[in-house]
């Protein structure tokens, strides 16, 4: 197999999804691009996670969208993931669920506020909804519009992919990404996390939201120059 660390990559991932609690029955999809092959590896269509191997798993042309490798069928999100590496460049993996807290915010059509530290250890600011598909794009290519109507939400107010790596697709479900599959995974179950903190806080009252400096404070210290959350590089390959 031409591409066989990418299916395996692929395959390991979507098994880790199921295993999360994310995900029932065959919902939900991860992907794994390699951008310097301009393709991706995703989730076969339909099929159980647990029965997943990496000879299931169809490589995708991220430019043309055929099948360059495997037998399957991949996601009927495909066009979806396809669309979110070409117009973000710098994720490496895609998951969507339909895990039962963000999946509520998202057929709310609501976005998520950031309302304290957890939310803020993972995302810059409120998790944005999508607007609503139009009729004449369902019916044109409702996989691609989906993924348009995602990073619409990128082309204002600054936002970066890498700052809010979570988006909820109005009436539909949550998508996660990041630079890898893993990292996408990550913040799939962060998300989750957080949605669930949300609603029992809108049952308890009010949802203020948290003050900039702690948002920020929270955030940064993750990433970006000034991080100091975790381990240093040298210390945590055992070279320290």
């Amino acid at each position: 197999m031409r591409y066989a660390e990418l299916r395996e990559a692929a395959a390991e991932g979507n098994a880790a999804l199921g295993k999360s609690g994310l995900v029932v029955l065959a919902f939900g999809n991860l992907s794994v691009a390699d951008r310097r092959q301009r393709v991706m590896a995703i989730k076969p269509s339909g099929v159980a996670y647990e029965l997943i191997r990496p000879a299931d798993i169809p490589v995708v042309d991220l430019d043309t969208g055929a099948v360059v490798e495997g037998s399957t069928q991949p996601s009927t999100d495909t066009p979806t993931h396809r669309l979110l590496y070409n117009e973000l460049p710098a994720i490496g993996g895609v998951v969507h669920t339909h895990s039962t807290y963000a999946t509520a915010w998202a057929q709310a059509c609501r976005p998520i506020p950031c309302l304290g530290t957890t939310h803020a250890d993972h995302f810059r600011g409120a998790v944005p909804v999508t607007r609503q598909l139009r009729p004449a794009e369902i019916a044109e290519a409702y996989e691609e519009w989906t993924g348009r109507a995602i990073v619409e939400l990128f082309q204002v107010d600054g936002r970066t992919a890498l700052d809010f790596p979570a988006v909820l697709v109005a009436s539909h479900g949550p998508f996660t990404w990041g630079a890898t599959g893993a990292e996408a995974l990550e913040h799939a179950i962060a998300l989750e996390r957080i949605a669930e903190i949300a609603t029992h806080q809108a049952q308890l009252g009010e949802l203020k939201e948290i003050d900039d400096a702690l948002r920020e404070r929270h955030f940064t210290r993750k990433r970006g120059p000034d991080a100091y959350y975790g381990q240093p590089a040298a210390s945590a390959a055992g070279k320290g």
